[in-house]
């Protein structure tokens, strides 16, 4: 096992942090999320006591809002009196190192990589910012008092899914390269080795999880439009999730002031759970009560996805469950279709 000692892996931060972009978390405001940091002493990436980032790495690949081109009408210098349009589209630029990443984020990123980039077409702007992004793990020491991702296939100490994983030990940290790119970028760090092992993270009781073939049964159940009561359909469930996808597309006008037609295509994200996700041309909304779209955000997650791409989109990570303004507990909801 190669172990690097504290104050290495700090230096070595600094040393990321003042010669490239280096995502890490950061208290702001009394939130930890994973923000650009350029002096690693001010962040909280390195304080075992820090809870974990209220948002997911999500936000550096797939933003809440981006920009995906701008639009503008101009005179056509060729032809008198007519316009033409102009589409300028917007490429994410610049590589990115993103520190403390948990298991749970890392595995998030793995399920969106199977909508995003393994399912035709890819999505470019996804894709280029993945492309240029090294993640660097950290183990959490213990689960969380929300957390359940060892019962939905992960681990608070799962290396899998990030160029290097990081987990504390007495001497310092262990570290583990899974990629070119990660070896790469410990090229001249000093490792020393170690026998010794690095410690189990502290883990909860596993939660109940239907079996996925069970699902098409719980279609109709009423417990849906029971636990609906409860829903003010406020989306932070999705906002918050580090494997929710839904987006929308709009145009909006940009008054600078010129006088000139610019737009800006604008890609924000988007919930199943709010009143009009699925409303449609002639007004007709096929999930008009609050309980088919709560059924449906439970289905998406743990039926339909799997379905269609593969993994599972709920890696435990509990962040929904922390957020719900009215304590919409999915593992209550799991619990309850398991025993009945």
């Amino acid at each position: 096992m190669k172990v690097i000692a504290r104050e290495a892996l700090q230096a070595w931060l600094q040393h990321l942090a003042d010669t490239r972009t280096l995502l890490a978390p950061h208290a702001v405001e009394g939130i930890v999320l994973y923000r650009p940091v350029e002096d690693i002493g001010s962040s909280v990436a390195l304080d075992p006591t820090a809870p974990r980032p209220a948002m997911s790495v999500k936000e550096a690949f797939f933003p809440p809002t981006e920009r995906l081109m701008s639009v503008e009408r101009e005179m056509d210098p060729q032809q008198t009196g007519r316009r033409r349009v102009r589409l300028k589209e917007t490429l994410p630029e610049g590589e990115r190192i993103i520190f403390g990443v948990r298991p749970c984020d890392a595995r998030a990123a793995a399920v969106l990589d199977s909508a995003f980039l393994d399912a035709a077409p890819p999505d470019p702007y996804y894709a280029r910012r993945r492309q240029a992004t090294t993640l660097i793990g950290l183990a959490c020491k213990e689960m969380g008092a929300s957390c359940f991702c060892r019962s939905v296939g992960g681990a608070p100490d799962d290396p899998r899914h990030v160029d290097i994983f990081l987990s504390e030990t007495e001497d310092g940290y262990a570290v583990r390269a899974n990629t070119d790119r990660g070896r790469a970028l410990l090229d001249g760090v000093a490792l020393s080795d170690s026998d010794a092992a690095a410690p189990a993270s502290a883990l909860n009781d596993p939660v109940a999880v239907p079996d996925p073939l069970a699902w098409p049964a719980y279609f109709d159940d009423p417990f849906w439009e029971q636990m609906s009561e409860r829903c003010l359909s406020c989306r932070i469930c999705a906002y918050v999730c580090p494997t929710c996808r839904c987006f929308d597309v709009r145009d909006e006008p940009l008054n600078d002031g010129t006088g000139s037609d610019r737009f800006e295509r604008l890609r924000c994200w988007d919930s199943c759970s709010g009143a009009g996700y699925r409303r449609i041309a002639g007004g007709h909304n096929p999930r008009p009560s609050e309980g088919q779209r709560l059924r449906n955000r439970f289905f998406c997650k743990l039926y339909y996805f799997p379905q269609q791409y593969g993994p599972s989109a709920c890696v435990g990570c509990g962040r929904c469950i922390d957020a719900c303004p009215v304590n919409i507990d999915i593992t209550e909801v799991l619990g309850h279709l398991v025993t009945g």
